[in-house]
């Protein structure tokens, strides 16, 4: 059973439609990108899932039937925004809000302890969150988002104000619940995360899916008439390469419309003075993709 199901989903604000028809599914044992510039609607989906919007139309359905206040307990959010109570000691907060997801003290304390220490905040616990850096604050609600073990976590923007170490680490630990079982709904603007920890993603753009799947899938899709090869010969003077690039050793050969990655490797194993070691299609970033499908987008809608 999918944890989450958005079935043709649409809401509209007055005028302004936030969110137009809209489906998607997340599993359980996923990282799943949902993905989209500034004011696509992914914030205003997130909120119908939680059930603090309703739809206007289409259904969703969270663990198997309309979200309840029981099932809020098996949620975890983080959101873009910082909403901690700033005036109040680290410790007491994430108790506090423990303890609104039902939570023990005696476990809650227990798990507090163990999150604060695996990410450098237990010398801090009390202090209060107007005296932590951002990352640290950052980090803080990432416990309180996880604390209750969740079976689905939301977490949007997780990376943000974080050093590259901090980043590594909560990333290691969503990888590590995604092993576990846990649905884990992403929603980020970067990119390479994406790549490296979403299995799937749906972009979302002025409230429509404009593109969804598999991120290799998608990848591969969107693949053009570039490859990657390197080996032995003189690979930027070859018939139906019209731009060639190398870094570090690989040559980046852009072919013309007359060939494909197919045919062109054919005529490279008859080829006397070339020995190739590596040849695959080069795919497009996630990034580039984003970019060329809100790009367009942007110039339909002009």
């Amino acid at each position: 059973m999918n944890t989450v199901v958005i079935n043709q989903v649409s809401k509209r604000f007055g005028d302004t439609i936030a969110v137009d028809n809209v489906s998607f599914h997340v599993a359980p044992g996923e990282i799943f990108g949902l993905l989209g510039p500034n004011g696509a609607g992914k914030t205003t989906t997130i909120r119908m899932m939680l059930g603090i919007l309703q739809p206007d139309s289409g259904y969703i359905e969270v663990f198997g039937g309309p979200m309840t206040e029981e099932k809020k307990n098996r949620v975890g959010y983080l959101p873009e925004e910082r909403g901690l109570y700033a005036d109040l000691k680290l410790m007491d907060v994430i108790l506090y809000l423990a303890s609104l997801k039902g939570m023990s003290r005696k476990t809650a304390v227990s798990r507090a302890e163990t999150y604060l220490k695996q990410l450098d905040l237990w010398e801090h616990r009390h202090k209060k969150l107007n005296a932590l850096s951002r990352g640290m604050h950052q980090k803080a609600q990432f416990i309180v988002t996880v604390l209750h073990d969740p079976d689905l976590i939301i977490v949007d923007e997780p990376f943000s104000g974080l050093d590259p170490v901090n980043t590594q680490l909560i990333k290691n630990m969503l990888l590590d619940m995604r092993t576990q079982g846990k649905s884990i709904i992403m929603s980020t603007h970067q990119m390479h995360q994406v790549e490296t920890m979403c299995d799937r993603i749906v972009l979302i753009n002025r409230g429509r899916v404009m593109l969804e799947g598999e991120v290799k899938e998608v990848r591969r899709r969107f693949a053009g008439n570039t490859i990657e090869v390197s080996g032995n010969g003189s690979f930027a003077h070859l018939p139906h390469v019209i731009h060639a690039e190398q870094h570090n050793g690989i040559w980046h050969l852009a072919l013309d419309e007359t060939t494909t990655p197919h045919n062109f490797l054919r005529e490279l194993m008859h080829q006397d003075d070339i020995e190739i070691e590596h040849f695959s299609i080069a795919l497009p970033s996630l990034n580039e993709i984003f970019i060329r499908i809100v790009g367009e987008n942007t110039e339909v809608n002009q």
